[in-house]
């Protein structure tokens, strides 16, 4: 049996095809990143002209939303947290210290844009405390 003979019936791939395996073979970039929501997220909230950094660190276990708001200095554990997968909202609440060391209790809502990407966003409002402002943030790479 010569080569062409052990190869009848087979489908070669197409060109697109091969050119899309290539490229996931050679850039780790277009591999998948995981869940949407999980990783490390830094940003701004309040009013304008008195923004706030604000770091995010969160996780999906399938299930729940866990995760920390300014692990670094006030660290504080999400709370009450939920994820809406059809429309990639996101709740969660913070108790987080006021200027004078009281506890704040802070809620954020938000969208989930750009989920194909590696820099997606997390934006929407952060009530905390009695004052509403608005909050941004972008997901950190992981490479």
């Amino acid at each position: 049996m010569n080569l062409s003979e052990r190869w009848t019936g087979i489908r070669p791939l197409s060109g697109a095809a091969l050119v899309a395996a290539a490229l996931m073979a050679v850039h780790p970039g277009f591999a998948q990143q995981g869940h949407p929501l999980a990783g490390s997220w830094h940003g701004e909230w309040g009013p304008p002209g008195d923004r706030s950094d604000l770091t995010v660190i969160m996780d999906w276990d399938g299930q729940r939303v866990t995760g920390l708001v300014n692990p670094v200095t006030d660290s504080a554990e999400l709370r009450n947290a939920t994820l809406d997968s059809g429309s990639w909202t996101v709740r969660f609440e913070v108790d987080v210290k006021g200027s004078s060391g009281e506890l704040l209790n802070c809620v954020a809502d938000g969208r989930l844009e750009q989920l194909g990407s590696d820099r997606r966003t997390l934006s929407g409002t952060w009530n905390c405390g009695g004052l509403e402002s608005e909050f941004e943030m972008t997901r950190d790479r992981d490479y």
